[in-house]
């Protein structure tokens, strides 16, 4: 379960014609949504945490040690992914109670709720993440 294959399952946010960017509403609908994402991943740790306790053995086959192994090591990288995913929902929430959450971290303008919705932890409009991609990629 990384970055974008949860599936949340929440109505897209309807806006009101005169409504303020980031109002109250827009703020308490992405918290919720960075909420229930952290505690999908949440119950996720817990389940490869439980499964790895529960299935350590000392196979006396090198192969399948090595494979039970492989299997670990494949589990403790995603599950190191979505500890860093954690953490970008935990500044996200943060940014939502600060008031800050919706802006780009480059240029300050607004990142858009149909960007959000489809990455809630975004911190750029997507011009200044096109950019640094861009540059990303002309500098390797």
């Amino acid at each position: 379960m990384s970055d974008n294959t949860i599936d949340l399952n929440f109505a897209p946010y309807q806006i009101d014609g005169d409504e303020k960017y980031m109002s109250d509403s827009q703020l308490k609908h992405f918290k919720q949504i960075l909420l229930e994402w952290k505690k999908i991943l949440m119950i996720e740790v817990d389940k490869t945490m439980r499964h790895m306790q529960d299935e350590v053995a000392n196979y006396p086959d090198p192969n399948d040690r090595a494979t039970q192994e492989e299997e670990f090591s494949i589990e403790l990288r995603t599950r190191d992914r979505e500890r860093k995913l954690i953490k970008k929902i935990d500044t996200a929430i943060t940014s939502i109670d600060s008031k800050e959450y919706g802006y780009c971290t480059s240029c300050e303008s607004e990142i858009g709720v149909r960007r959000l919705e489809a990455r809630p932890t975004a911190t750029k409009c997507i011009d200044c993440k096109t950019l640094d991609e861009t540059q990303e990629k002309y500098s390797n």
